[in-house]
């Protein structure tokens, strides 16, 4: 079964295994759910991730963090979806919950988050919002 938006099956696959209290939760793999993988753990939305070479994909798989056992990742909503593309200046980046989440653009330069991309001046796609 082909799939039309994976980013949005990713960020579902975490916001129910976060709303399910899972302690992990295994994505099928590519490079882009990677470039985001990485980009949570960095932000500490996660504890942690492994890739698991399982053919013929591989996958990831997210140990979730948890504080006083409630989850770290309380929201995940995508912006842009493949039937429509939000795309930001550097000028317009967004802040989100006025800069206590994450927006995650996808630039010339790579995934970054609306931090990175106002410190280095770009603009891009919005694929995400995170906190």
């Amino acid at each position: 079964m082909s799939m039309s938006d994976p980013i949005a099956d990713f960020l579902t696959r975490l916001r129910n295994a976060a709303a399910a209290r899972q302690r992990k939760v295994d994505v099928p793999a590519s490079n882009l759910k990677r470039a985001i993988t990485k980009i949570l753990y960095e932000q500490h939305y996660i504890d942690k991730y492994v890739d698991v070479e399982d053919p013929p994909q591989g996958v990831i798989r997210i140990y979730l963090k948890y504080y006083n056992g409630r989850p770290v990742l309380t929201g995940l909503r995508r912006i842009s979806a493949p039937g429509r593309r939000i795309y930001a200046g550097a000028g317009e980046m967004p802040r989100v919950l006025n800069g206590l989440g994450v927006a995650i653009i996808s630039t010339n330069r790579g995934l970054m988050t609306d931090k990175d991309a106002r410190r280095f001046n770009v603009g891009g796609e919005i694929l995400c919002y995170i906190w």
